[in-house]
């Protein structure tokens, strides 16, 4: 479990500190703030390291995570030239660093790597073992329709995907979970799937289908995309992918769903917290960030809870920090809903009044 991340001149970022909840952790900021960024550096980091550990039976060692980290960012960034692109801009030579905490006491990876770098990072701190489950990251598109057949190519082609695609790919098509486990995977994939209408199957074929409750299947192309995410996340948890002790990172969920599928997103969010994963979402939708409110205040008071807001200044992004979200600033994209809302209803008012 990552308990805290410490950045210095990363990306569009001269500095931030930030500390995790073992629950829900909310990322809100305007377009280009660096939101996907603060998603993408802890799974590239948790990501390598649970390949390394699949594949090894040694320790971690500073020989062997300094070009898998490069390799790795490398490939979920996808910088052109060289590593250093990575590195906050500003004029000369400049280092980036990077210091990740996890839950046990001294365990923690830093590491740091040069504006002018080509592929080279330098690791200061190791720590005592690999991750024990592979990070799963979901991002703003639905990777069920180009599932068929897509790892194969892009492990013989090059495309221009980063490499967060074809890990959840991976993912996606793992063997379903079978035994104890599969018990509980089914209360969280009901409410799911009773939205769906049915239940999400993968074929010899490598081909994702809907099977409706009513019989017959649907390929899932034919399926309304905002289904199709909410069919991902039922996928995951078939394969148990999102079990205890997992982290989840999803980049703007309510990217194309319908109000209805946004509530049943955040209650399924919620639903995987409680069973011990650890979820990380980076957001501008004021609709979502109310309905974890919602939930959180009724529902899953158990669940905690940490938001991040990020802000542009004059030295780059700025974050801040709280337990709760009226507490950090600013919170310039809720303002616009909120200023919306208020023009909104002065609109109809006044189109409603006879004087008028």
């Amino acid at each position: 479990m990552l308990q805290s991340l410490r950045i210095k001149d990363f990306t569009v970022f001269k500095g931030a500190d930030l500390t995790f909840a073992p629950g829900l952790n909310v990322i809100v900021g305007a377009n280009g703030t660096g939101k996907t960024h603060l998603l993408k550096l802890p799974y590239a980091v948790m990501a390598m390291g649970a390949e390394e550990g699949r594949k090894r039976n040694t320790s971690p060692t500073k020989t062997l995570l300094q070009p898998r980290i490069a390799e790795k960012l490398f490939g979920v960034f996808r910088p052109e030239e060289r590593l250093g692109r990575l590195v906050h801009r500003q004029r000369g030579r400049n280092n980036c660093e990077v210091d990740m905490g996890f839950s046990q006491p001294g365990e923690c990876l830093v590491f740091q790597f040069s504006s002018l770098a080509q592929s080279e990072v330098v690791v200061k701190r190791v720590p005592p073992h690999w991750p024990d489950k592979p990070p799963v990251f979901l991002p703003t598109r639905e990777l069920l329709t180009l599932y068929p057949g897509f790892v194969p190519l892009y492990e013989t082609r090059h495309l221009e995907f980063d490499e967060t695609w074809r890990d959840t790919c991976l993912l996606l098509g793992a063997p379903a979970l079978r035994g104890p486990r599969e018990a509980v995977n089914a209360q969280l994939m009901e409410p799911l799937e009773q939205q769906l209408g049915g239940r999400v199957v993968l074929d010899a074929n490598g081909r994702f289908y809907l099977r409706p409750f009513s019989g017959g299947k649907m390929e899932m192309p034919l399926v309304a995309e905002g289904w199709r995410k909410l069919a991902m996340l039922v996928r995951l948890i078939a394969t148990g992918s999102l079990l205890d002790q997992g982290c989840l990172f999803w980049d703007e969920p309510e990217a194309n769903l319908n109000p209805k599928l946004i509530r049943e997103i955040a209650r399924a969010i919620l639903n995987i917290c409680n069973v011990g994963v650890q979820v990380f979402v980076a957001t501008h939708s004021l609709f979502l960030l109310r309905e974890f409110e919602i939930l959180l205040k009724h529902e899953f008071a158990a669940v905690k809870q940490r938001y991040f807001g990020l802000n542009r200044s004059d030295d780059g992004v700025e974050v801040s920090q709280a337990d709760e979200i009226g507490d950090i600033d600013p919170r310039l994209l809720l303002d616009e809903d909120l200023e919306q809302s208020d023009r909104f209803i002065d609109r109809f008012m006044s189109s409603e009044d006879p004087g008028a």
